[in-house]
């Protein structure tokens, strides 16, 4: 029943594009952890284009490396850069950012360090951690995962070729 749902088709096929990516397990869990990496940085926008950048300058794998940088999409994103802003204001020993009572130029720049100082210190400091966990995590899962041989769903019938009995 499942098989006939096309979000499962979609992620099976995702499953398998990742599995069957070409080089090393090292070279794909590299590029997935760059991925991991600036996908956790206050880069939202520009991520996929910074992370094809970088896997092109450090010769890693692009498809892995664009995989990692997903980590942050609309849904996850709030909760991502809220745990950041949260960590790096506790270690840098910030307050709460307070909105400004007048919506000036001047008033607007000083909450946007206020809020990016943290946000950027807590950002890197979880990608850090987070794309040397999935690198280790990769380098084991990757070659396991190239060995399983996932079979093919059965296609439905065409109309007019119903069973036969």
């Amino acid at each position: 029943m499942y098989r006939r749902w096309p979000l499962a088709r979609q992620l099976k096929l995702l499953v398998l594009k990742f599995m069957r990516l070409r080089g090393t397990p090292e070279e794909v869990a590299k590029g997935l952890a760059l991925g991991i990496f600036i996908g956790l940085t206050p880069t939202f926008g520009f991520q996929m284009l910074l992370a094809v950048f970088l896997a092109v300058i450090l010769n890693e794998n692009k498809f892995a490396a664009v995989l990692g940088v997903w980590v942050t999409n609309p849904f996850t994103a709030p909760f991502i850069y809220a745990l950041e802003y949260e960590s790096g204001r506790i270690l840098l020993g910030m307050d709460y950012v307070r909105m400004p009572e007048s919506l000036s130029f001047s008033a607007l720049k000083s909450l946007g360090w206020e809020v990016m100082l943290p946000l950027t210190f807590g950002s890197l400091l979880w990608a850090i951690l987070c794309s040397v966990a999935v690198y280790l995590a990769a380098i084991r899962i990757i070659p396991l995962a190239q060995k399983w041989k996932i079979s093919r769903w059965p296609r439905r019938p065409r109309r007019g070729q119903g069973r036969e009995l």
